[in-house]
């Protein structure tokens, strides 16, 4: 009898699974099925049983991870390198969301563009596409999950916003002949799907689309009303003016729709294939980044109705596709579920530093004519785009440029100067700048220093590498008081109020430049203790009272993860320290798929999660301080460390004359 269980156990099953989809699967070899989602900007404290239900409920019977890490910087295509290729940012390159490149986007002729900057924004499939034709195919250097599993035989799709959704599949992008691959290797649905601007999808797959009744163009996020519209969630608002009061509604349920009435029925017909999907969800983060709630105002910031419309927009996607596994049950029995967000949040802070003290920065002194789009200056005493740059260069007495502005005085170089003795201040127009007497080289080559400027923290790149340059710029650091952590290139060896970078993960194998210094601007808690009433200091252009990320406090390397599925635990609360770098080393292991590596900055197998594993031993707690600065600041970085792994909670300065030694909740 067991004999003949044996012989059925290996003959093909079928398991129909609707009216046009009817799956085959061979019991002699079923391939696993991976969904990963990812919500955007998802705080761990966000999620609970009224507004986040199906978030609730993976994590109630799922794995919870209450000790979930974003890698720093806490930027979104930073974290999207390390859940594509489960490799740290020394590795992957992707610094930040804006990074210096060392050369100026397009010119080479990609995509036949003049446009393009030596310190682009990554969110950009033009610009990843041209950054890997720069870089061997492949800007990260690092393979990723999505594409060899597509080699190995998966069937394989990303979904969602723009920017990370393609930097899961970046290898098979790279610009040929001034364009995108002219067939396309992958399956890549973003923001930008059906415009010139977007990587292609194939022929078959705008069918698909058309039968299922959508649209093959992505819609934008303007939810159908005009620009300044309270409804149009990319509606970001200016100094005077609040921003969305939507969540990001049209947009996300045309990718939810597309995954669950095409995608998800395609994959399951192929009975010779497992498949992997990611979905990236743009909410909450965009409404949390655009909210218009808190017009200049940190209270009640990025924790108002608008988005709380934004969790619930994330949860209803989720739910759609959990509801369209729950039809096809055949398909959820062999689908391990992963969710996951690229880093917290906080409420921004363009003035205030702390509970009751406002900056006193050089920069927040000075008046600013209204912005290149003729938007209104920020308040007085309001820190500007681009502070930190214009900071450094009152500081060091030099000249100070616009590298997404080109120059029309006629003079050698070839971007806008901002002029520093003028009655009223321009701001950088996306606050990078490049720094120097007379820059004359459009790739930044002969710059003093350039700024990319990010959010909670900004990268300081010096091209010609001068040690007495990164000493004077980690001088003025330590006396700017909205800095909160400073980081610099071991290559420069000990700075007295800054930590090596490899302390943090970013001295790795890389191939694109590496910043000599990052810094980590001011975190504190209108409540104490509370994640959730986090306000970080942030080099943006959105207002004091948005939400942003980027920093060091645990607010924001603090992220949502949990996960449920056949390979996984039930009701299993990991206390572990778990980090998005560790997503691949584990559905790679689920999968049966070795990565070829080239760098060492790699995550590890939660084995603990696993249902045939034990919980393991506990996470060693550790302190990095730097030697004090002159006036007796010290960078301090709190870390957990598990077999050989570390995971970075928070950073900040401290006094140790004063005999704090912690950087606070």
């Amino acid at each position: 009898m067991k004999r003949f269980a044996s012989m059925l156990y290996r003959l093909s099953t079928v398991s129909c699974l609707g009216a046009a989809v009817c799956v085959a699967q061979s019991s002699a070899h079923v391939h696993r099925n991976v969904i990963i989602f990812v919500a955007d900007g998802l705080r761990y404290g966000s999620v609970n049983a009224k507004d986040t239900p199906t978030l609730w409920k993976i994590r109630e019977q799922g794995v919870d991870f209450r000790n979930g890490h974003s890698v720093f910087p806490t930027f979104t295509t930073a974290n999207a390198s390390a859940i594509a290729t489960g490799h740290g940012l020394g590795d992957t390159g992707d610094y930040s969301n804006t990074i210096y490149v060392g050369y100026k986007a397009f010119s080479s002729g990609d995509f036949k563009s003049s446009d393009g900057s030596i310190t682009p924004f990554l969110e950009n499939d033009q610009i990843l596409s041209d950054l890997d034709a720069r870089f061997e195919g492949n800007y990260l250097g690092e393979p990723t999950l999505l594409t060899a599993a597509l080699a190995q035989g998966y069937s394989v799709a990303s979904v969602g916003k723009l920017g990370p959704t393609a930097i899961q599949q970046v290898e098979a992008i790279s610009a040929q002949m001034a364009g995108f691959p002219s067939e396309p290797k992958s399956i890549i649905v973003d923001d930008a799907t059906g415009s010139p601007e977007g990587v292609p999808i194939s022929d078959s797959l705008k069918r698909a689309l058309q039968e299922a009744g959508l649209s093959s163009e992505a819609p934008t996020r303007n939810n159908g009303y005009g620009p300044h519209s309270p409804w149009n969630n990319g509606n970001a608002g200016d100094a005077t003016n609040p921003g969305t009061r939507q969540a990001n509604l049209v947009q996300e349920q045309w990718f939810t729709d597309a995954t669950t009435r095409v995608l998800l029925p395609q994959f399951a017909s192929r009975s010779d294939k497992g498949f992997i999907l990611l979905f990236w969800s743009r909410d909450p983060d965009g409404t949390q980044h655009n909210e218009g709630d808190s017009l200049q105002s940190i209270a009640p910031g990025i924790n108002g109705p608008s988005s709380m419309l934004a969790l619930r927009n994330a949860d209803h996607c989720l739910e759609q596709i959990m509801a369209w596994l729950d039809r096809h049950p055949a398909v959820r029995r062999n689908t391990d579920i992963f969710v996951t967000s690229d880093h917290g949040f906080a409420t921004i802070s363009r003035r205030d530093i702390g509970l009751d003290a406002q900056t006193r920065a050089p920069s927040a002194r000075h008046e600013y004519a209204p912005r290149a789009d003729g938007s209104p200056s920020e308040p007085a005493g309001t820190l500007p785009t681009g502070f930190l740059a214009i900071d450094l260069a009152l500081g060091l007495h030099t000249h100070l440029f616009d590298p997404s502005r080109p120059s029309n005085s006629g003079a050698f170089c070839p971007y806008a100067e901002i002029r520093l003795d003028e009655q009223k201040l321009r701001e950088p127009l996306f606050g990078s700048a490049i720094l120097g007497n007379a820059p004359k080289e459009r790739d930044g080559s002969d710059a003093q220093a350039i700024v990319a400027a990010n959010g909670g923290s900004d990268l300081i790149y010096i091209p010609d590498r001068n040690p007495s340059t990164v000493q004077s710029i980690v001088s003025l650091l330590t006396g700017l008081d909205y800095v909160g952590g400073i980081f610099v290139d071991d290559q420069y060896g000990q700075v007295p109020g800054a930590l090596p970078l490899s302390k943090v993960g970013l001295v790795g194998a890389s191939n694109l430049p590496r910043p000599a210094i990052v810094v980590a601007f001011k975190v504190f808690y209108r409540h104490s203790g509370d994640l959730l009433s986090a306000v970080q200091v942030s080099d943006a252009s959105l207002q004091e009272g948005q939400g942003m990320h980027g920093g060091f406090g645990r607010d924001s390397t603090f992220n949502n993860m949990e996960a449920i599925g056949p390979d996984f635990k039930k009701t299993f609360a990991d206390r572990l320290p778990a980090s998005n770098m560790d997503i691949v080393p584990t559905l790679a292991s689920v999968l049966g798929i070795t990565l070829p590596y080239h760098g060492t900055l790699r995550g590890r197998v939660l084995r603990e999660m696993m249902t045939d594993k034990v919980q393991s031993q506990a996470a060693e707690r550790k302190v990095e301080i730097s030697t004090p600065a002159a006036n007796g600041l010290s960078t301090i970085l709190e870390y957990q460390e598990f077999e050989g792994h570390r995971y970075y909670d928070r950073a900040c300065f401290v006094d140790l004359h004063s005999g704090s030694k912690s950087c606070g909740p």
